[in-house]
């Protein structure tokens, strides 16, 4: 059977993140697997290695109810039926017995047609509630292969109009079969196939398929040529690898090695992959001798250290000296990079990062296009600074009165004997604090940015005299990743502070100046690295803003970083984080852009026109927030 794992999407078609992580949920809360991940490929899949079930491509383009109830059968089948009463030895072994049979893929995919049949009854069974699903399901798939099966009689493609002709008994009735001359070769497989509604386990499939294999040979000399399974594409694999010592647990005698379900394969190799991450563990030792080793230099492996020497010698040469790797897997990083690691995502595990001051370059041309500019915004600073401090001033002088408790005006004692519920009480308004709010402030330094850099660091100038001389704490960065040296082991990142939390009123402009664009931008990164900052701050108001021309771009984070990026907003705001974001273009952003940004971001996304109006966005934006942490206080 052809693999599908080259499965390649020929457009820019993305499925809604925020849908795609609901689903994702669903599936981790039906099978129990927290671990678990969710895709959209060409047909439902199974993926141990990813730790990844996928949903298929086929419910796409059909009404949206359709579509929705579509892509939850897949997942019912999936987590609630193959997850856990799917039989993988019987399987494996049946793949085995049939490895050189001229109708091998024909066989498996039948037997797998079996197995979905029995387990949309089983689910259905264990939660009725789906059935409206399972209905949608059976009925949008009785309509595809009626179609298929006039195409592939008339094209005389006669093991694929079999597979057809088949489903259709099984969900359909045998009695509204399409009937031809094809049909009528099909006809004597209806006896033997009626088995099918007694069929309870995986191994009972596999015995239907022998019993009518000897009819299916008289009639189809010719396996498959489409694909209509891929379930168990990667679970031989799966199996394969894992068991990368050499024998395998029945052949050893351990019964209790053999992965007798899906559920056991996936939670096996992600215990595997949490606990052997690391590039120490690359490579292996495939012949060696029990014992304790000589050397006494030798320590544990870390998941962050990188291979840096491989050795090489044999019995005719026992002076082997190590020598340097020449591969880009085996550089070894600088002692001044971390490794990100699981706890910054799944996609950014290969991340390594760098977190460092800018480089101030202070010209005769910087520090004059510093003066001019603060020159310019120095008004609008003044305004939103006076309003703000006029704001404070009138809430601490005011006073609460017309309460049931407090302090007694004596100027309402008369009240006590005309009104039936005087409230003669007041409260003094305690002094003002200081705004109890941090911002932290992400800038895209992406190559696309360089020609909006200007209006970028005009707008970063605008927020850094703002927020010091109202003395809230904040801290702006610039993020990168250098796409030259990316490679799928390593990802190079870089975090530069042009200010700090903790130069509280320090006037950076100079650094702001300094900014420059660079290559690639990891979004979803770059929001858990300032996330896991302001997490650690104690004001009550915490503000993330994400400055930035497109969407997410980085090496191998095109449509896993969307989601990737979704995924990082919503843990941001689990933290109570407000998290913004504000697009920079020289042209209003496309519908389809548009509504990208509203998926990742929901309703905090602000977009502009061109990048004359940034600043004057940025003012807005400031104006608001720290407007509703004043009336807040």
């Amino acid at each position: 059977m052809a693999e599908l794992s080259r499965f390649i999407q020929f457009n820019n078609e993305q499925i809604d993140p925020r849908q795609m992580l609901h689903y994702e949920q669903l599936a981790r809360a039906l099978s129990n697997a927290p671990f678990l991940s969710m895709s959209e490929r060409q047909l439902i899949e199974m993926r141990p290695q990813e730790q990844q079930i996928a949903m298929s491509v086929f419910w796409r383009h059909r009404d949206k109810e359709t579509m929705h109830l579509g892509r939850l059968s897949d997942i019912y089948i999936l987590t609630l039926g193959f997850w856990c009463h799917f039989d993988v030895n019987a399987y494996l072994e049946f793949e085995e017995e049939i490895r050189i049979h001229p109708l091998k893929n024909f066989l498996k995919q039948l037997v797998l047609l079996i197995e979905e049949f029995r387990l949309m009854d089983l689910v259905v069974q264990k939660r009725p509630g789906i059935a409206k699903s399972i209905q949608i399901r059976k009925k949008t798939y009785i309509e595809s292969y009626k179609h298929r099966f006039e195409v592939n009689a008339q094209k005389g493609l006669l093991a694929d109009a079999c597979i057809n002709y088949l489903y259709l008994a099984a969900n359909e009735g045998m009695i509204n079969l399409p009937e031809n001359d094809v049909s009528n070769k099909f006809e004597p497989l209806l006896y033997p196939f009626q088995q099918i509604y007694d069929v309870k386990k995986t191994q009972q499939s596999i015995d239907l398929v022998y019993r009518i294999i000897p009819i299916i040979e008289e009639q189809i000399s010719r396996d498959l040529v489409l694909d209509y399974y891929a379930l168990m594409d990667s679970i031989p694999e799966a199996v394969k690898s894992h068991e990368h010592r050499g024998v395998k647990g029945q052949e050893c005698g351990n019964q209790n090695d053999a992965k007798e379900t899906i559920e056991q394969l996936f939670r096996t190799w992600h215990r595997e992959t949490k606990e052997e991450t690391g590039v120490h563990l690359r490579f292996e030792l495939q012949r060696g001798n029990a014992g304790k080793a000589f050397s006494v230099e030798s320590e544990e492996g870390q998941e962050g250290n990188q291979i840096s020497e491989e050795g090489t010698g044999g019995v005719s040469n026992g002076n082997a000296t190590p020598q340097k790797a020449n591969h880009n897997v085996n550089k070894k990083i600088p002692r001044k990079k971390q490794q990100a690691g699981q706890q910054y995502g799944k996609e950014n595990v290969n991340v390594v990062f760098e977190e460092k001051r800018i480089e101030t370059t202070k010209t005769l041309q910087t520090l004059t296009n510093l003066a001019t500019w603060r020159a310019e915004q120095a008004p609008s600073v003044k305004a939103l600074t006076t309003e703000f401090r006029k704001r404070l001033t009138q809430k601490e002088i005011a006073k609460r009165d017309h309460l049931t408790k407090g302090r007694l005006d004596s100027s309402k004692l008369i009240n006590l004997l005309l009104e039936e519920r005087c409230k003669p009480f007041y409260k003094k308004t305690a002094p003002a604090k200081p705004l109890d709010a941090v911002f932290g402030l992400l800038i895209d330094c992406s190559a696309s940015m360089i020609d909006k850099m200007d209006e970028t660091k005009k707008a970063v100038l605008l927020f850094h005299d703002v927020l010091r001389q109202m003395d809230i704490p904040h801290e702006i960065v610039g993020f990168y990743e250098d796409a030259y040296e990316a490679t799928p082991e390593i990802q190079p990142n870089t975090f530069e502070w042009l200010h700090k939390f903790e130069d509280i009123q320090k006037d950076n402009g100079a650094s702001i100046m300094s900014l420059t664009a660079h290559e690639d931008n990891r979004d979803g990164f770059a929001i858990r690295w300032m996330t896991k900052r302001l997490k650690q701050r104690n004001e009550k108001h915490r503000f993330l803003l994400l400055f930035s021309d497109g969407e997410p771009s980085a090496f191998e984070y095109a449509q896993n970083g969307v989601k990737d990026t979704l995924d990082a907003v919503l843990e941001a705001e689990k933290q109570n984080i407000e998290v913004l974001h504000l697009f920079l273009n020289n042209e209003m952003p496309g519908e389809e852009q548009l509504q990208l940004f509203h998926m990742i971001y929901g309703s905090h996304t602000v977009t502009a026109d061109s990048v004359e109006k940034f600043t004057d966005i940025t003012i807005r934006l400031l104006r608001k927030m720290i407007s509703l942490v004043i009336q807040s206080q």
